[in-house]
């Protein structure tokens, strides 16, 4: 067969390129919904981060999870939850925002190690090839315990945190008969939409230097 492996790879491709523009739209809807109401976003995710510290604390004293990587992901979520102090608004160069950045990163490679060389001596401890090894969590459960425990804070934070640099100096500042759109354009705006933002920017500026043009430029 020749010309069904590659329907199937185009297939792949296209199914691919579709996840990645309905996670972009995901995004950039959940970005406008935290703007339109970010004291209802600081509560709950406040609350979040109060739940998977307990819910870590039971599983290092209940499932025996590593004591040293339990602390650290609540240090960590103690760090995350001091970003919120300005909340949705952060400076990029805050050493806080820096250091959440860090322990995203370390949190993730440390936890996949612990999970690794736990699946390792498992494996080599089996007395034959056809038992399995015991008392070890399915792929959903790690995966569970990444996305809930890992991953969802940071990620709830980068969507719903703005960039300081986007915001005009006071609240003070604003003249009594401004309108909506002004007190818009007063708010920063979010990180993941700025980003789409910038990357729909430059790729309409790509777009014209190449000689494209689109339609609201050839009505003008």
């Amino acid at each position: 067969m020749w010309i069904l492996p590659l329907v199937g790879y185009v297939g792949t491709a296209v199914s691919f390129c579709f996840l990645a523009l309905a996670i972009a739209s995901g995004l950039y809807y959940l970005s406008e919904l935290v703007e339109e109401h970010t004291v209802m976003a600081k509560r709950f995710l406040s609350r979040l981060v109060y739940f998977i510290i307990a819910t870590l604390a039971l599983l290092c004293l209940v499932d025996g999870f590593p004591l040293s990587l339990t602390l650290l992901a609540m240090f960590s979520h103690i760090i995350y939850l001091a970003n919120m102090r300005r909340f949705p608004y952060v400076t990029l160069s805050d050493p806080l925002f820096i250091s959440s950045g860090v322990l995203v990163v370390a949190n993730h490679w440390l936890w996949f190690r612990h999970v690794s060389q736990a699946h390792q001596r498992a494996y080599q401890t089996m007395a034959s090839y056809y038992d399995g090894p015991s008392d070890l969590p399915s792929f959903s459960q790690i995966a569970s315990f990444f996305g809930l425990c890992v991953w969802l804070v940071p990620f709830a934070l980068f969507i719903s945190l703005s960039a300081g640099e986007n915001v005009l100096p006071t609240m003070g500042t604003t003249e009594i008969g401004a309108g909506t759109d002004a007190n818009k354009s007063r708010r920063g705006q979010g990180m993941v939409k700025a980003l789409f933002d910038n990357i729909l920017r430059t790729a309409g500026e790509v777009g014209a230097a190449l000689g494209y043009r689109s339609r609201e430029d050839d009505r003008l």
